[in-house]
């Protein structure tokens, strides 16, 4: 299969190119396209074979849950059995955006989205060319990141190329990603409302409306041996092809074991690479190292995180060794996906 990239500068004036993506979708075929967190891989999430072809495009498990994307608030009541009152006032002040909420499905749902579970995750993205996609669709799209099961997600066209070309028959190229990691998914089904996955809107701006809120312990913890309510909740998950270890301390201590680490590896001949920040950037030397951002700016970190992943890929290095990260606003979700994607390996300075 040929894939074919569509770039689009504009939602509005480049609208053939999303035409021609919202009749991929109502044929039941699988498109690519940009949403401000990353970019997604949908199909028409009220057909069933349709949503399969997502699976079968990633290589993804069938346990794991998509995310359903509409693009007016009103369109949530037909794929719900009930709204809790706290949603609306959530809905209210953060869609579109990075907020994911998870309800009770109505009927219209079919189990292939929710790995057979009675809840769905719903979410109404900011982009502009998602929104437009799903106007235009006139559908709900399901979908997870658009790259290879398991690995970083992406947050540009060409991330999406690399891992799904010759999979996919079309991408809608909208440019880099703002937020640059997945939704914050908040189970509205628990007694207290529940952050099964950290992302953009944060525990403190949730609180802001909530009162009451709660982090899931799967959210800094491997997950094993249970069904999970929630994408991004897998043991493994984000990795790029390097080993990624994390290194946990005091800054100082941190940036000591790290170069110590760092001088035993390259012993054995292998590539390091290194994940720091502004503050510690020029404490490491003979090393391949990226920069996150300041530690005062976690949103900035966080956008960056993915593009650095795979930057690590493209350096070729064997091993990547990574600074944790302050889990206060986009630091939870920072460290949830560099957790996941070192496969929980943490070492203490």
């Amino acid at each position: 299969m040929e894939t074919r990239v569509l770039k689009i500068n504009d939602a509005e004036r480049d609208c053939s190119a999303i035409l021609e993506a919202a009749r991929l979708i109502q044929a039941g075929e699988v498109v690519a396209f940009p949403t401000e967190t990353v970019y997604g891989l949908g199909a028409n999430a009220l057909d069933a074979a349709a949503v399969q072809k997502i699976f079968e495009a990633k290589g993804r498990p069938s346990d794991n849950p998509l995310i359903v994307h509409i693009s007016k608030c009103q369109d949530v009541d037909r794929l719900v059995r009930e709204l809790p009152p706290a949603a609306s006032s959530l809905m209210e002040r953060f869609w579109p955006g990075p907020l994911t909420m998870i309800f009770k499905k109505s009927h219209l749902i079919p189990d292939t989205v929710t790995a057979g579970l009675d809840t769905v995750a719903i979410r109404m993205p900011r982009h502009p060319v998602a929104l437009k996609l799903i106007e235009r669709s006139e559908v709900p799209i399901a979908a997870p990141s658009a790259n290879r099961s398991g690995h970083t997600s992406p947050t540009m066209a060409q991330h999406v190329l690399d891992d799904l070309g010759g999979r996919i028959p079309l991408i809608l190229d909208g440019g880099r990603c703002e937020v640059g990691l997945e939704s914050t998914v908040l189970d509205m089904t628990a007694e207290v409302p529940t952050i099964l996955r950290p992302g953009g809107i944060t525990y403190e701006m949730l609180t802001q409306v909530l009162g009451e809120v709660r982090v899931d312990d799967g959210a800094l913890k491997p997950v094993k041996g249970q069904r999970v309510k929630s994408p991004g909740m897998k043991y493994t998950h984000y990795a790029p092809r390097a080993q990624v270890v994390v290194v946990r301390g005091e800054l100082d201590q941190m940036v000591d074991k790290i170069n110590a680490m760092a001088q035993e590896y390259m012993k054995q001949g292998m590539e390091v690479g290194i994940l720091a920040t502004h503050e510690t950037k020029d404490y490491y030397k003979e090393v391949k190292v990226l920069v996150l951002g300041s530690r005062t700016q976690p949103a900035v970190m966080a956008s960056n995180l993915f593009w650095a992943l795979r930057q690590f890929d493209d350096l070729g290095v064997d091993i990547v060794l990574a600074e944790w990260i302050e889990t206060r606003e986009e630091g939870l979700a920072i460290m949830n996906r560099m957790l996941r994607a070192a496969a929980f390996r943490v070492v203490d300075a």
